[in-house]
C-alpha cells in the first residue's frame, strides 16, 4: 500500500504525504495540503503538502550546494549510485503502481510496467552517460587557415547546475526519471516538482533515489500550488535550465496547481503546449529549455496500405489496445487516449475510408471500459475538466454533421471510446487536441490532401503513414512537419533511447537519453598555448 512499509515515513501524523528536501521528508509550514482527486471516484485521496516560496527558495539553495560537490563525483560513482536507485524501482513497483492507479486512473498493469520501464531506463542511462561523459576532444590550432600549431585544445562536458523537472501528470514516474536520470549523471542536481495528479506515485519514486544512497540536497522534491510557487520556480535565479513535457502546462500555469519550471528539466503534457511554451520561455528568460508541448498526431492511410494492420494501430494508438508482444508493449500505448503521441486524427483515401472504418469499429466495440483496478482499456479522464472539454469537442463535431460510429457514453470522467466519421475541417476536433479516447476521421482525395492537412496544423509532435511503398512513405514522412513519422505504426515515444522532439508548437529540443545527457551539460574548453618556435625542428 501506498505510503507503507518502507515507505512510511512519507507520511505525516494527518495522513498529508510530505515534501523532499535535504535527504529528509518534511511538512511544510504553511500547513496547508493540496488533494489530489481519484478520477474514478471524483472524491480526495491523498493530500500533498503546500509548500511555501521561502521552503522552495531554501531546498534551491541547497541544491545548488550540492551540486557543486556532485560534479566531483566520478563517473563511475554516479553510475553506481543510479543503478542502485533503478534497482529500488523495480523491487517497489507495486505500491509504485497502485499510487498512478489511484491517482490517474492508469490501468494496474500499465502502471507497474511504468514503474519496471523507469528503472530500465536509469540503468540505461547510467551506461551511456559513461560512455558519453567520459569522453572528451583534442584539437590543434593549425587545422584552420592562416595558423601555426601553437595552441593545443581540450573539450570537456561539465554539468549545467540546478535543474528542474516538471513531469506530465499520465506518465509522473517515467518522464520524471527521464529528466532526474541525465540530470545526475551528468553531475547536474534536480529539483523536481511533480504535477498534483501523480505526485504521491512521484513522491515514492524519489524516495527510491533517497534509499540508494544519494548525498543530502542533491535531490529534492517540491508539491504545492502553481499559484503560489510557479513563476517563483520558473524565474529562480539559481535555476540553471528548463525541461519540460506537454501535458500539465494548463494545469500548471492557467489554472496552477500543478507545474513548475525552474530547472534544466521541465517535463509536462498539455493541449494548449504552445502558448504555455511561450509563456514559460519568456519568463525563464536565458535558461536552456527543453520542452515538448503537445500534439495533433495524424495517421495517413493510403489506397495500397494493410487495412487491418493500419486499424489494429489506429485502436492501438488512438485508444487503447494491448498486443502481448513485449514487456512495454502496453506502456508505449494510451490509457484512454491520453498521450501526446496518441493518434489524434486519421486520414483516409475515400477509396478505402469505408473498409477502414469497418475494420477500426470492429476493433473498438471489443476495448474493456470500467475500473483502472480491473485492468480495464479505457478507464476515466483525470479531471472532470478533461471530461468536460472532450465532451465540448464532441457536442461541437455533432452540430456539425460528424457522423458517430458508436454512441456517445460518459459517466462522470469515464468515457466510452468513440469514432467519429466524415469530419471536417470546421469542425474543432480536426485540430484540437482532445486527449481523451475521441478519435477524429477525415476523408482525403489525395496524398497532398493529407500532408497539407497534417502541416496546417500548429502542432509537429508525431504523425504516421500506411502503405505497402517504402518510397511513398518516405516522400511522405519527408514532407510532413513533424518531429517523428512512424512508418507502418501508431506514433509512439520509444524505446527510450531514441531521439524524440517536436516542430513547431510541439516543442523545443530534442529528448531522448543520450540527448538529454547532451542538453544537461555545457562545453568547457581548455586552450594550451605553446611558445612559438624559434627554430625549425629537424
Amino acid at each position: 500500500m501506498a505510503g507503507t512499509g518502507v515507505f512510511a515515513e512519507l507520511v505525516d501524523g494527518d495522513g498529508v504525504f510530505k515534501y523532499f528536501s535535504s535527504g529528509e521528508w518534511k511538512k511544510s509550514s504553511s500547513g496547508k495540503s493540496v488533494p489530489i482527486i481519484n478520477p474514478t471516484t471524483r472524491q480526495p485521496h491523498f493530500k500533498v503538502q503546500a509548500c511555501t516560496q521561502e521552503e522552495v527558495n531554501k531546498l534551491i539553495e541547497e541544491a545548488k550546494t550540492a551540486q557543486k560537490s556532485w560534479a566531483k563525483t566520478p563517473l563511475w560513482k554516479r553510475a553506481e549510485l543510479l543503478h542502485k536507485a533503478a534497482a529500488l524501482l523495480k523491487e517497489h513497483k507495486v505500491p509504485i503502481a497502485e499510487c498512478l492507479v489511484k491517482e490517474i486512473a492508469k490501468p494496474a498493469k500499465d502502471a507497474a510496467t511504468e514503474a519496471v520501464r523507469s528503472g530500465d531506463l536509469v540503468s540505461y542511462c547510467a551506461e551511456e552517460g559513461v560512455r558519453v561523459l567520459g569522453e572528451g576532444k583534442f584539437m590543434v590550432s593549425d587545422s584552420f587557415p592562416g595558423n601555426e600549431r601553437t595552441k593545443y585544445c581540450l573539450t570537456a562536458k561539465i554539468p549545467l547546475g540546478v535543474i528542474l523537472a516538471i513531469p506530465p501528470f499520465n506518465y509522473p514516474v517515467n518522464l520524471a526519471v527521464s529528466k532526474i536520470a541525465p540530470a545526475l549523471i551528468a553531475g547536474n542536481s534536480i529539483v523536481l516538482k511533480p504535477p498534483t495528479q501523480g505526485a504521491v506515485a512521484a513522491l515514492h519514486m524519489v524516495h527510491c533515489f533517497h534509499l540508494a544512497g544519494f548525498p543530502k540536497g542533491l535531490i529534492s522534491c517540491v508539491t504545492g500550488r502553481g499559484s503560489e510557487i510557479g513563476d517563483f520556480l520558473t524565474m529562480h535565479p539559481m535555476v540553471n535550465c528548463i525541461r519540460k513535457q506537454s501535458n500539465d502546462l494548463v494545469e500548471l500555469y492557467l489554472h496552477c496547481p500543478d507545474v513548475l519550471i525552474c530547472g534544466l528539466n521541465i517535463f509536462c503534457c498539455c493541449f494548449t503546449g504552445g502558448d504555455t511554451g511561450i509563456a514559460i520561455s519568456k519568463k525563464a528568460g536565458m535558461i536552456p529549455l527543453q520542452m515538448e508541448l503537445g500534439g495533433k498526431d495524424a495517421c495517413i492511410i493510403l489506397d495500397d496500405a494493410d487495412l487491418d494492420l493500419a486499424a489494429a494501430n489506429i485502436v492501438k494508438g488512438g485508444f487503447s489496445y494491448r498486443r502481448e508482444k513485449s514487456l512495454y508493449e502496453s506502456f508505449h500505448f494510451d490509457f484512454s487516449g491520453q498521450r501526446c503521441t496518441a493518434v489524434k486524427v486519421v486520414l483516409v483515401m475515400e477509396s478505402v475510408a469505408n473498409a477502414l472504418v469497418e475494420k477500426v469499429k470492429v476493433k473498438v466495440a471489443k476495448l474493456t471500459v470500467g475500473l483502472p483496478e480491473d485492468d480495464s482499456d479505457i478507464t476515466p479522464v483525470v479531471t472532470e475538466s478533461s471530461a468536460n472539454f472532450i465532451e465540448g469537442l464532441v457536442v461541437d463535431a455533432k452540430q456539425k454533421g460528424a457522423t458517430f460510429c458508436q454512441e456517445y457514453r460518459r459517466e462522470g470522467n469515464l468515457i466510452w471510446p468513440l469514432l467519429l466519421d466524415n469530419v471536417r475541417p470546421d469542425m474543432r476536433i480536426a485540430w484540437e487536441e482532445p486527449f481523451g479516447p475521441v478519435l477524429p476521421v477525415i476523408r482525403i482525395t489525395s496524398v497532398e490532401e493529407g500532408i497539407h492537412h497534417c502541416n496546417a496544423s500548429n502542432f509537429g509532435l508525431q504523425g504516421c503513414v500506411f502503405t505497402r511503398d517504402i518510397s511513398k512513405a518516405i516522400l511522405i514522412s519527408d514532407a510532413m512537419e513533424t518531429g517523428t513519422v512512424q512508418i507502418n505504426s501508431a506514433p509512439a515515444r520509444g524505446p527510450d533511447h531514441f531521439p524524440f522532439q517536436g516542430l513547431k508548437d510541439s516543442g523545443i529540443g530534442s529528448q531522448g537519453i543520450t540527448n538529454s545527457i547532451n542538453m544537461m551539460t555545457k562545453i568547457k574548453t581548455t586552450v594550451i598555448n605553446l611558445p612559438t618556435p624559434s627554430y625549425t625542428m629537424g
